[in-house]
């Protein structure tokens, strides 16, 4: 019998969340029943858990209160009482925010990582690299000669949005906030970097370094951002939604594009890219 800590979700967060929204519990953990692995783990923190902190219907459910948080996690078998897993397998799991658990052997993948560092799989070579992937490749349809307009592209998706389309031979249009995201974003080849904690008005901002309009867009931002990119987008544009974080923390009405409209002006192609990748499997990627 071992213990183990565990972050526990207290209450549901009104505005932005507060550490008192969250809890330090304590469990023990017995040695694995059979059929059972044991599990230690590195946990990743992402955007989407913001939205599973609130009570409503979803493509995920709700967290519970009182429970540990999920999200994804990668985990080292540390005792195993199932014979497809041994010590020190690597697995990764949606057990999230404990040091160590017990788990059906059946609710595991196991892990090639392929040389790369364990904790990649928390990001590029993870969920993260593969929401980027599907969203730019399949539901924005990139196509040869397109100016790819990427929000929160210094995040974890929109970072890999970025690089992609760099090695696709794109022209890339990066916003971040901050000069340490601008610095990053031109490190990793991004041509034109908006900076948009200093811009007075995000769509001339965009519209300056993209005069000829924006042919794909990912969405990470959502609000403000949004309102740009249907104003800069071209004719058939491919929109990829992909997050909104901008929208996660408001109390009141959420704030929505004032110019939504010219999607179907413009015959903007609009398709969410948070989810759609839970159909694929990759070989060494989470479930």
């Amino acid at each position: 019998m071992i213990t183990s800590r565990e972050i526990h979700l207290k209450s549901r967060p009104m505005g932005i969340p507060r550490a008192d929204n969250f809890e330090l519990g304590t469990v023990s953990v017995p040695d694995p029943a059979s059929g059972e692995v044991q599990v230690n783990l590195w946990m990743t923190v992402d955007p989407y858990m913001r939205g599973r902190m609130i009570d409503r219907p979803s493509y995920v459910p709700p967290f519970k209160l009182g429970e540990a948080l999920q999200g994804g996690a990668i985990g080292e078998v540390t005792a195993s009482n199932d014979p497809r897993f041994k010590l020190g397998d690597l697995v990764s799991t949606m057990f999230g925010w404990r040091e160590v658990f017990n788990a059906p052997a059946s609710t595991l993948q196991k892990l090639d990582t392929f040389g790369l560092p364990p904790q990649a799989f928390l990001g590029v070579a993870g969920m993260p690299g593969l929401t980027a992937w599907v969203g730019l490749l399949k539901i924005a349809a990139l196509k040869p000669g397109d100016v790819v307009f990427v929000s929160a592209a210094a995040g974890a998706v929109g970072s890999v949005v970025c690089q992609i389309a760099k090695i696709k031979g794109h022209i890339v249009i990066g916003s971040a906030g901050g000069s340490a995201k601008g610095a990053f974003l031109k490190q990793i080849g991004v041509q034109h970097v908006i900076d948009y904690k200093t811009t007075d008005n995000l769509t001339e901002a965009v519209l300056r370094v993209a005069p000829n309009g924006v042919d794909v867009y990912f969405d990470n931002v959502g609000g403000e951002h949004l309102e740009a990119a249907l104003t800069a987008a071209n004719r058939f544009a491919r929109f990829a939604l992909c997050g909104m974080i901008s929208q996660y923390n408001l109390v009141d009405q959420p704030e929505g594009p004032h110019n939504l409209i010219l999607a179907v002006a413009k015959s903007i192609r609009l398709g969410s890219s948070d989810r759609n990748w839970r159909g694929l499997r990759i070989r060494g990627a989470p479930a």
